[in-house]
């Protein structure tokens, strides 16, 4: 089951956190573009080359010390078909070094259009006498504000095939209250209302250690929010984005987090990536290291985070 497996490797490497990997071009080291660059050319060839390179390097320098990746899908589509295969390698040799893979697409749609998304990347696709999959990973993020039958799909896929899914409860950006904190006749806001159909949507997918393969999203820019969500989703993982380059911190996504020490998880990317450009790591690492001070960056992300657990 995939909640039993991110437990299984959250406790190995005693690191609540995922690392988000959103590559953009100002963030990929020049040597790695101009090798790609050399050899596949300056179009997305090169570029998608240049951006699994990337990846592939700080796969290597955190796998053991991480437990999971979150490739957002959005930076590898804008590249077009090239991209997509990045995305898909990205996921694959994450998958190799033992990491669980979560792919951020935010899905959503309705019926059978629902169903074909969550095949693509949950499920398997039927072809002439057979099925195969699309994508190695497991777990993917939805947009559930279509109701149950865009969800459904996704929910049995789960089941099926031992996977899971993130659903967007109270999201990090600031506009988010725009929609989500609209208040619903009953005098509940309508984060908490998705909240509730996220507990009753995962009651039936639980694992071994008592959470749900169903989670949701709230971010970490939110706090006292999370608190009334941590309350209503007892069994949900809770996926935390919003961490360090968005201004959330350790303290902040403490309410996230269950009596035991688990049921969160902890989403950096930028502050990843990038860490050699960070006036933490910058007077240590150049970029020919990028891929030693992200791995610095993600052994500080994890201690702040257990300290904050010991200290609540």
């Amino acid at each position: 089951m995939f909640i039993d497996r991110l437990i299984a490797n959250i406790k190995r490497t005693n690191n609540p956190t995922v690392v988000g990997l959103d590559p953009k071009l100002e963030y990929i080291p020049i040597a790695i573009m101009d090798k790609s660059f050399k050899e596949f050319g300056a179009g997305f060839a090169g570029v998608s080359d240049a951006i699994l390179c990337f990846n592939k390097k700080l796969i290597d320098a955190v796998y053991d010390i991480a437990p999971a990746v979150k490739p957002q899908l959005a930076y590898y589509e804008m590249y077009g078909a090239e991209g997509i295969r990045a995305f898909a390698q990205t996921c694959a040799y994450a998958k190799s070094k033992g990491l669980i893979v979560i792919a951020d697409g935010k899905r959503n749609d309705i019926g059978t259009t629902a169903q074909a998304y969550s095949c693509a990347y949950l499920g398997k696709v039927p072809t002439l006498g057979s099925e195969n999959r699309v994508y190695d990973i497991d777990a993917l993020t939805v947009n559930a504000y279509l109701g149950y039958d865009g969800i459904k799909p996704f929910l049995e896929d789960c089941e099926v095939h031992e996977k899971g899914i993130f659903i967007l409860v109270k999201t990090s950006n600031k506009s988010s209250g725009q929609i989500q904190d609209i208040m619903a006749q009953d005098g509940k806001h309508i984060y908490e209302k998705m909240a509730e159909h996220v507990d009753e949507w995962g009651s039936g997918i639980l694992g071994e250690y008592g959470y749900s393969s169903v989670g949701a999203v709230v971010g970490a820019t939110w706090p006292e929010q999370a608190k009334v969500l941590r309350q209503i989703m007892k069994k949900a993982y809770i996926l935390v984005p919003g961490y360090g380059a968005q201004g959330g911190t350790a303290g902040d996504a403490m309410n996230s987090f269950n009596s035991d020490g688990l049921g969160a998880i902890i989403n950096a990317s930028r502050s990843i990536m990038c860490a050699w450009k960070s006036e933490k790591w910058s007077q240590k690492y150049d970029e020919s290291a990028f891929d030693s001070a992200a791995r610095e960056e993600v052994i500080r992300m994890r201690d702040e985070i257990n300290q904050a657990l010991q200290s609540r």
